[in-house]
Order: structure tokens, then sequence, then C-alpha cells
């Protein structure tokens, strides 16, 4: 075992050319950008058309085999059935050991649990959260689980860490060259972003769409020339269902306490003014803090220059009504989202290599004037966990949590106690981020500044906000919750590798003991 640059030991991973987390402000390990054998016109129709009659031939003719990498993206979320469709496929053509690559998984991929248990799936490396991190949190997955944020998915294809075999993109529409798009069709998501990087970069690309529309798809996200095979089916899924789970307002009057006092401290720091900018994660807590900080914004006649991040109808009403520039849009998180990418110039599809990716000219990500997230547990160093329960059950996604940590302000809004258990710990069940980046804890029973900023610390002196140290906020939870919180007894077995953006492990994973 080898201690990293967050005192968390690790295993030693130099055979898979892995190294420890080294710290945030390290150069980037030595890579080269790679990019799949060129292809040439000549193998394809002469007249365009890529259609084949199944994804099952559209597999079967990008010569898959055994042990494989196969990409999907989420722009579904919860509603995607392209899934589902894609592993029977794989099953029919006894093709075994796939390793699934996702973008991220939502409770509708709990179907795939079988494919993982008659061995057509080897391991998932990818954002793993709900049914399908219940199951490996339990030491069922035969493989081990790498967790990648959004930036950092990007980048590992990119980088050649993971090479995707075959792509499969849910397009809502698509003509029949593969140009396709999110923002029509009856199951329009929105933007496709994040299935970019494997269309560039996979060795074969297949679209999948239930909207043949004419040649060109227009205007299209990702370019026919990326495709080599397109399939139409029945349904790619219910986009309705792209609005479920964390991307619904919270209306508990604690957690309503908590957006509202997040709002205050970004005012009072003279964080909001003209041309501001600013991302809010998908939870119900930073949902709720878009509203409060759009009712400031008006009282004092600001206009905000850009919101990056998942589009909600609350950011489309900031930028139909003028108090917004533009949103640069990861995901699209509800209709409006998908309507307004249709209608307004100004909202713009993004993809994790503009917005989050590490090993670029730069990235959107570190132009936020804020960002407002949330986390399953933090310390009182303030590094912060936001993919384990403090059980270390595997429950919640990494998605760009990590990538908008490089924010100007980033702001880890958070109940005190969930479940009673108190959130604020002397050590973390898993780190998923270095306090070095986190900023401003806020909870419903006050607020703590990192005390590396001395900036926004001066900023608010004098404020009416309650401002704690965060060991303040952490006795008076233990205090309610009777006591510290037990520490969590996991097993030696390492079920997953926490990666930072930069490909970096900086924790690890283990089986729980005991499963609920």
């Amino acid at each position: 075992m080898i201690q990293n640059a967050v005192g968390r030991l690790i295993p030693d991973l130099s055979d898979r050319g892995l190294v420890g987390f080294r710290g945030v402000d390290q150069p980037p390990l030595k890579s080269n950008q790679v990019a799949p054998a060129i292809r040439t016109c000549s193998e394809f129709p002469a007249n365009g058309d890529k259609r084949v009659e199944s994804l099952r031939e559209a597999l079967r003719m990008s010569g898959l085999r055994d042990g494989m990498v196969v990409s999907t993206h989420h722009h579904l979320r919860n509603g995607d059935a392209v899934a589902i469709q894609l592993f029977a496929a794989i099953r029919s053509l006894g093709v075994r050991d796939i390793v699934w690559f996702p973008s991220a998984v939502f409770p509708c991929h709990e179907e795939l649990i079988p494919f993982l248990e008659d061995g057509t799936i080897h391991h998932i490396e990818g954002s793993l959260n709900g049914p399908l991190g219940d199951y490996a949190s339990g030491g069922r997955m035969r493989g081990l689980a790498v967790l990648r944020s959004h930036g950092n998915r990007y980048r590992s294809i990119q980088d050649g860490d993971v090479h995707v075999d075959v792509a499969v993109i849910a397009a809502p529409a698509s003509d029949h060259f593969g140009n396709c798009t999110g923002a029509l069709g009856p199951s329009a998501c929105g933007g496709l972003g994040f299935a970019m990087a494997d269309a560039e970069y996979a060795d074969r690309v297949i679209v999948v769409t239930d909207h043949l529309v004419d040649f060109p798809c227009v205007p299209w996200q990702i370019a026919g020339n990326h495709i080599d095979h397109v399939v139409e089916v029945n349904t790619i899924g219910d986009s309705t269902q792209i609005v479920a789970g964390t991307t619904v307002l919270t209306s508990s009057p604690e957690r309503q306490r908590i957006a509202r006092l997040a709002a205050e401290f970004v005012d009072a720091a003279g964080i909001v003014r003209d041309g501001w900018s600013f991302q809010a994660g998908a939870g119900g807590i930073s949902l709720s803090f878009v509203v409060f900080v759009q009712e400031i914004m008006a009282r004092r006649g600001v206009r905000a220059g850009f919101a990056r991040g998942g589009s909600t109808k609350y950011l489309v009403e900031m930028l139909e009504s003028g108090q917004l520039g533009a949103i640069l849009d990861g995901q699209t998180f509800d209709l409006e989202g998908v309507r307004s990418m249709r209608e307004n110039r100004s909202h713009v599809m993004t993809t994790p290599w503009n917005s989050y990716c590490a090993h670029t000219k730069g990235n959107f990500a570190s132009m936020l004037d804020c960002a407002v997230l949330g986390a399953t547990e933090v310390d009182v160093n303030f590094n912060a966990n936001v993919v384990t329960h403090s059980d270390g059950r595997l429950l919640h996604g990494i998605g760009g949590w990590q990538d908008a940590l490089l924010s100007q302000c980033t702001i880890l809004a958070v109940p005190s106690l969930r479940n009673r258990v108190p959130i604020i710990r002397d050590e973390l069940t898993t780190v998923c981020g270095s306090g070095e980046l986190i900023d401003v804890v806020v909870t419903e029973r006050g607020i703590a500044v990192n005390p590396r900023r001395m900036d926004l610390i001066e900023a608010v002196e004098g404020s009416d906000l309650p401002l704690k140290s965060i060991a303040e906020i952490q006795a008076e939870s233990e205090k309610l919750a009777g006591g510290k919180p037990a520490r969590v007894d996991l097993d030696d077995e390492l079920i997953g590798l926490v990666t930072w953006i930069d490909g970096t492990v900086i924790d690890t994973v283990r089986r729980v003991r005991t499963r609920a």
C-alpha cells in the first residue's frame, strides 16, 4: 500500500499504469492524444446510407468479441431503453465479459444485473450509483469499478487510458448518414455532449434512433462522419424521465434554508455582480439556490454572463427574461431545457471536453465565479465525498462534481445531518475531492468558510450571515445526533477506485461487510 497526497492508502497499481493522487497543483502526467485507425470513405456506401436492420447486426458488423469495451451515454437518464436492448443483443451473439463504459447509470439500469450475473458484462467502469452501485458494493461484480468524473471520462478516452471498441449512441433524431441530435424527435432529451468522446475516438460507432429524418438532420450535434452504422428501433426511451431523482426542487424547509443561505453568501461576498457566472448542481438544494439567487439578481438589477451545467426551467426563465446571457448546457435536466435548446441561440450544447477536460487548452470550469454542489460527507479539513454513503455503500454518481471544484468559489450546500447521522466527520469514508478546492460549506446550522480563503472571510465579515467554524457545526450536529458517528466497518476487498480529474487515484472503495 502507498499513501497519496490526501493521506489515503491505496494499492500499488503501477502495473495498470495508475499512480496515486499527487495534489491539485501538480503538472499533468505526460501523455499524447490518441486516435482510432483511419477509415476511408471507400469503406462506406457512396449514397451515405449506413442503416442496418438491427442492433444485433450492427454489433456483428462491428466485430464485437469477448472482453471488448462497449460505451453508452446517459442523456435519457432514468428513461434510457437502449442499454437493455444493447446487452440483450450482445447476449444473443454469445459474446461475454464485456466491459461496460457508461457515462452514468440510473435506477432503470437495475435490469442489467442479470447480464452481470450471467457473464455478459464483466464489470462497469462508470459513475456507479443506485441499484448497480449497491450490487457492486456487495462485492458481486467480478471486475474493479473505476469511477471517473465527466471530464476525466473524456480525458481517459482522449489520452488512451480507456480504448472504446464499440460506442452505442442513443439519438432522438438521426438521418441515414448518422448525423444526429438530441434536440428533436419524440424522445428529445437535449444535448448529446457526453457521447462526443465516444463518437470521436471509438473504433466503431453505432447510432440507435427511434426518429429517422431525411438527410440532412440539421442542426446536427454529432456529425455522421464519425458514425459506422445507423439502427432504427421502436423506442430509445422515455425523455420525460430526464426529470428524475435528484433533479427536483427541494420542498424541505431545512434544505430551503440551506439554499437561501448559499444565495445570501454569494451576494454578501460580492460574487453576484453584472457578468458573473455560476454552476449549480442537479440536487434539490442546488436547484433552490438558483431560485433564490434569481430573486437577489432581480432585486438588484444584476445580469449574469453565463451559467454552466445542466439546464433546467429555472435557468431557461433567467435566459428568456434577460437575467442570463447564455446557458452552456452539458446535460438537459427537464423538457423546458430541451425546448430552449431548440429555440434559443444562446442555449448551447457543450461537451465534457469544453467544460471539464483537464488535458486541453483551458476549460470552462475554472472560468466560473461560483459552483454550488452537494456532498455526502465533508471532513474538518474540507475534504469531501460524493460517491458513497457513510456506511460505505456506493450509491451516488460522481458526475461533474470533481471538475466543478476548479471554480473560483466552490460551495458545498449540505444538511448537517442525514437520517440523524452527522455528515461532517473527522475522517471521510471515501475522499473524492481535496479540501484545497472546497471554499465554503453551507448547512442549516451555519456557514463555514475554509481558512485558506481569507479573501472570502474578509468579504463577508460584519454581515448578518451565521458564520461558524466547521468544527463548531460538527460539534452541534454531533450533539443533536447523540455523539460521533460509528466508524464504518469495511472489508479489505477492493471493489472500486476513485480517480481524480487527471486519472490519478484519490481513493479506493471497499466491499461493505453487512449490506442493508
